[in-house]
C-alpha cells in the first residue's frame, strides 16, 4: 500500500459528510444508491509522518519460513523482496512481482504491476519446450501454430452454427446445445451438466430482497407459506452453509425494480429431506402477493468487528479485529497476497494470485493476524483454488479467483467473514472505503511486518480516466495520488461500510504506486458475484 496524504483523508472525509444530508438520504432510499460509512474508529487522528505504510515481507531475510540473504533477491525485478531463486526445501517455481504489459481494447500497450509464476527468472512460457528437449524450439513453435491453427478453424465452424441458432436463447457450456431462456431455473436440467440450473437464487437491493428466476424473469418472493426450512435451502443455493433467519418487509417499501415481478410458493408441497431447489417450478403457486409482505434472507452474520472497542488514535497500522476479514495467503511457506474471508470456507481474491500455479497443497491461509509471520499463526491447509476460467494475464477483466479451505475456520473476535454485496446494490462514487494488506509502500521500496490500511475514495470510470476499463473494474483512490495498493496487496479487500461491511472489491492491478493520476484498480465484486455464487452453490451441491 502507498503513500497517503493525510490531507486528502481529511478531505474525503469531510466530503462524505456533506453527502449525507438528509435530501440525498431520501432519494438513495429510492433508487437502491447510497454512500457507505465508516465509524469513527477508522477515521485515525494521523500525528505521524504523512504517509501510510503497508507491507508484507522484511527486506532482510529471504521470504518468512527461510532464512535467505538479501543477495538472493534479483534487483531487477518489480518486487525485490520475493526470491527468484527458491529455498532449498522448495520444489516449485515461487511467484514474482513484475510489470506487464497488455493491451487495451483502445489497442493502447500500458505497463501494470501483477504477480505472474516464474521459474528462474524466466516465464513459465518461455520453458514450455523443455518436456521435448529434443525438438527445435521453431520447429516446435511451428507444430504449435498449426493445432492452434486447425482448433481455430473446429471451434469457429462449431461455434457460427451455435451461435446462429442460439440467436435469443441460452447457449449450454457443457454441451453444444441451446435452450429457451423460458427452460431456465424451471427445475430440469436441460444441459448437460445441469449449468441452466445455476444462479437462480439471489438476494437484491439494501434490503437483502430474495428473488427467484421463474419463466426467464426475475421475481421478489411473497412471505406468505415461508419457512425457515425453505430459507436454508436458499441460503444453499446461494452456496452457504449456514442460514441465520428470514424476514419479511412491505412491497411498497422496496426499490421500485423489485416490485414489478414476484412469486408465491405452493405450501402443499412436502420438504424433501435431501438437497432440493426452491426455484422449482412445480413449487410456485402465484405471482401475486396477496400479503403485499416479501422476503428478506439472511444466511451468515457477516461484516461485524465484535473485537474492536476502542478508537484508533495516531499511526496507521492496524490493531487486532479492525479487520477481521483480512487473511494471508501463503505459497510454500511464503507471503504472497492478501484475500478475504466470506464464508467459514471460501476466501476471495485475484485471479492473478493463484494464475497458473494452483495447485492446493503449496498453498495455505492465514488468518486472524496483524504480524507477519506471525508466529503461532494458526496455518490452514487449502482444499481447492478456482479462478475464472475466462481470466488471462494479458487482460483486464476477469480477476476475480476463489480458495476453499479444507477445514472450516472457527469464528472468533479477530476472525469474521466480510459480507458480499447484494446484487444491485449501488454504493455511490464519492464513498470512502478502506483498504488493507501487507503490501509494499512503494514501487521496489521498503515494506511492513505489519498489516497496514488506508481510507480510499471510490472513483467513477469517467474520474478515474484509466484507458481500457470494463464493467468488472472499479477504481478507488486520489487522482492527486496518496493511499493506493501496491505489489504485495493483489487480492485484498476494498472493503465498504453500508449498514455492515461489504466486500466492493479485490485489489487488481495499479501502474505505479500512490503516484498522481494513477488510481489503483479493483475487481468489481458486484459484477463478480453470479460467478462467485455459482461456483459455491456447485461446491454446496456436491457436499450433499
Amino acid at each position: 500500500m502507498a503513500f497517503f496524504e493525510k490531507n486528502l483523508g481529511e478531505k474525503a472525509a469531510t466530503e462524505e459528510k456533506k453527502s449525507t444530508d438528509k435530501s440525498s438520504v431520501e432519494e438513495d432510499a429510492e433508487s437502491g444508491q447510497f454512500e457507505a460509512d465508516t465509524e469513527s474508529e477508522d477515521l485515525q487522528t494521523i500525528d505521524t509522518p504523512t504517509v501510510i505504510n503497508v507491507s508484507p515481507i522484511s527486506s532482510s531475510v529471504g521470504g518468512w519460513g527461510t532464512a535467505r540473504p538479501p543477495q538472493h533477491f534479483e534487483p531487477n525485478t518489480h518486487d525485490p523482496h520475493v526470491p527468484v531463486s527458491l529455498p532449498t526445501e522448495a520444489f516449485n517455481p515461487l511467484p514474482i512481482y513484475k510489470k506487464h504489459t497488455i493491451t487495451t481494447s483502445q489497442s493502447l500497450r500500458t505497463s501494470i504491476i501483477k504477480v505472474q509464476p516464474f521459474r528462474n527468472g524466466e516465464d513459465l512460457s518461455d520453458s514450455m519446450s523443455s518436456c521435448l528437449p529434443f525438438i527445435p524450439h521453431k520447429l516446435l513453435m511451428v507444430l504449435i501454430f498449426i493445432c492452434l491453427l486447425i482448433a481455430v478453424i473446429v471451434v469457429l465452424g462449431i461455434g457460427l452454427g451455435v451461435g446462429l441458432s442460439c440467436s435469443g436463447k441460452f447457449q449450454c457450456e457443457s454441451s453444444v446445445k441451446c435452450i429457451r431462456k423460458s427452460a431456465l431455473c424451471d427445475g430440469i436440467k436441460d444441459c448437460g451438466e445441469g449449468e441452466d440450473e445455476l444462479n437462480c437464487v439471489r438476494v437484491s437491493g439494501k434490503h437483502s430482497l430474495l428473488q427467484i428466476r421463474s419463466r426467464g424473469v426475475w421475481r421478489s418472493v411473497c412471505w406468505e407459506n415461508w419457512s425457515s426450512s425453505l430459507g436454508i435451502a436458499a441460503c444453499k443455493q446461494l452456496g452457504y452453509n449456514s442460514y441465520v433467519n428470514s424476514s419479511s418487509i412491505p412491497l411498497s417499501s422496496v426499490e421500485s425494480t423489485f416490485k414489478r415481478n414476484t412469486v408465491t410458493l405452493d405450501s402443499r408441497f412436502s420438504i424433501p429431506q435431501t438437497y432440493f431447489k426452491i426455484h422449482n417450478s412445480s413449487y410456485l403457486r402465484t405471482f401475486q402477493c396477496r400479503s403485499g409482505m416479501v422476503t428478506v434472507l439472511k444466511c451468515i452474520e457477516c461484516g461485524i468487528r465484535p473485537g474492536l472497542q476502542t478508537r484508533i488514535v495516531g499511526g496507521n497500522e492496524s490493531i487486532s479485529g479492525q479487520y477481521p476479514w483480512q487473511v494471508s495467503l501463503q505459497y510454500q511457506n511464503q507471503y504472497i497476497c492478501g484475500g478475504s474471508l466470506i464464508t467459514n470456507q471460501w476466501i476471495v481474491t485475484a485471479a492473478h494470485c493463484v494464475y497458473g500455479f494452483d495447485n492446493p497443497s503449496l498453498w495455505s491461509v492465514r488468518v486472524g493476524l496483524i504480524d507477519q509471520p506471525g508466529n503461532g499463526a494458526q496455518d490452514l491447509a487449502v482444499m481447492k483454488i478456482l479462478y475464472h476460467g475466462t481470466y488471462h494475464p494479458e487482460g483486464l477483466s476477469y480477476d476475480i479467483g476463489l480458495i476453499k479451505i479444507t477445514q472450516p475456520v472457527t469464528f472468533n473476535d479477530n476472525i469474521q467473514p466480510i459480507c458480499l454485496p447484494n446484487f444491485e446494490e449501488g454504493i455511490k462514487p464519492g464513498s470512502l472505503c478502506w483498504i488493507s494488506g501487507w503490501g509494499a509502500t512503494d514501487t521496489g521500496g521498503e515494506v511492513s511486518a505489519s498489516l497496514q490500511s488506508a481510507p480510499v475514495q471510490l472513483l467513477s470510470t469517467k474520474a478515474c480516466e484509466r484507458p481500457g476499463l470494463t464493467p468488472w473494474n472499479i477504481c478507488a483512490g486520489y487522482l492527486a495520488g496518496g493511499a493506493d495498493i501496491c505489489q504485495g496487496d493483489s487480492g485484498g479487500p476494498l472493503a465498504c461500510k453500508v449498514s455492515v461491511w461489504k466486500l466492493l472489491g479485490a485489489a487488481s492491478w495499479d501502474q505505479g504506486c500512490g503516484k498522481k493520476n494513477s488510481p489503483g484498480v479493483y475487481t468489481s465484486i458486484t459484477y463478480a458475484l453470479q460467478w462467485i455464487h455459482r461456483i459455491m452453490e456447485i461446491e454446496e451441491e456436491e457436499a450433499v
